[in-house]
């Protein structure tokens, strides 16, 4: 997890005045250059070093991040009107402030706060993280996230309706050289003997090819049962492809970046349970000397949207609009935010 706000090698030895510097040799007196050297064929030895020099398998990242490049292509609907304040009180401690009014949802406030820690871990990583919000009915959401190790990551996120708990999760993540381990566990209840507990395993096969998997495990009274998917991810310089196989259904993506301005995606999803198929094209067009970016979406159930985002820099305000119509069903919705900060 990112910063919610935002090995160096030995120096080469001296160079000899007047001469070239061969590193773990004596120095070259001017106009003298060392011969080529010849070809020496290789032995068991050589082969074993240079397989030994090749370089470590990536790590393949988290399960749930496969398909999130090609899902932030596509614009997020919007309806009514939104106003966010961002306001930092100090490098660590930010809050913010959201008033919502829609004809279709609630309309309300609701108050947010975000704590970064000291413990940095990277350059642009610090821990613990811990993030909130509640609205004007006294619901609340939370996440506190914290690196136990350079290897192990736990998250623990709650969720209340009013003064009732909803919803509960803990997670832990172990990231080794060249995979990644998630188990979580969510609502778990010990005297009714209910709960959830989800495991994602991703391996990194080639630099390219990542291969895992998922197990999901739920309990009730009266009813269990356990659902498995399988996932294969292939990274190109410029695309990635994405399949996830399982007993509910299929999952498919592909994400493109043609330049430094489009980028495209196709998402394919299958559902056996509820008898459905749909296909989804998106697009973004980022203009950098305008601040623009724009989103785009069509999909097999006559669904058409499109999202414009411009910054009025220096002023640190963002202007979003967004519209949304389904053929289909005769349906328009359209929606305007503004983020000061």
């Amino acid at each position: 997890m990112g910063s919610v706000l935002a090995a160096a090698s030995p120096s080469p030895a001296p160079t000899a005045a007047g001469g070239n510097q061969v590193p773990g040799l004596v120095s070259i007196p001017p106009g003298f250059s060392m011969p080529s050297m010849s070809s020496i064929p290789s032995t068991s030895g050589s082969d074993q070093e240079s397989s030994d020099s090749a370089p470590p398998l990536p790590n393949p990242g988290t399960y749930e991040e496969c398909h999130r490049k090609c899902k932030e292509v596509f614009p997020m609907e919007m309806e009514g009107v939104r106003l966010l304040v961002n306001k930092g009180l100090s490098n660590y401690f930010q809050v913010s402030h959201t008033v919502t009014l829609s004809t279709l949802g609630e309309s309300g406030y609701r108050f947010g706060s975000t704590y970064v820690g000291t413990k940095q871990t990277g350059a642009e990583e610090s821990f613990p993280v811990l993030v909130g919000d509640m609205d004007n009915t006294g619901s609340l959401n939370a996440q506190i996230i914290h690196q136990l190790t350079t290897a192990v990551r736990s998250k623990i996120a709650i969720q209340t309706q009013q003064s009732k708990f909803v919803n509960w999760q803990c997670d832990l993540e172990y990231r080794g050289k060249d995979f990644t381990s998630t188990v979580t566990l969510g609502n778990p209840d010990v005297l009714v003997g209910s709960g959830i507990l989800v495991t994602h395993y991703l391996q990194s096969i080639t630099p390219a090819l990542a291969l895992g998997g998922e197990l999901m495990y739920h309990r009730r009274p009266g009813e269990e049962g356990a659902v498995t998917s399988l996932l294969g991810r292939y990274t190109g310089q410029n695309y990635i492809a994405t399949l996830t196989l399982g007993g509910v259904g299929a999952h498919a993506t592909y994400y493109h970046k043609a330049n430094d301005q489009l980028q495209v995606g196709v998402e394919f999803q299958a559902s056996t349970r509820m008898q459905e198929t749909s296909t989804s094209f998106g697009y973004q067009v980022d203009v950098p000397k305008a601040n623009l970016v724009f989103k785009g979406t069509v999909d097999s159930n006559w669904v058409v949207g499109a999202t414009l985002e411009k910054k009025l820099l220096p002023l640190p305000l963002t202007l979003a609009l967004g519209a949304f119509l389904n053929h289909r069903k005769n349906k328009f919705q359209c929606g305007f935010a503004i983020t000061i900060g």
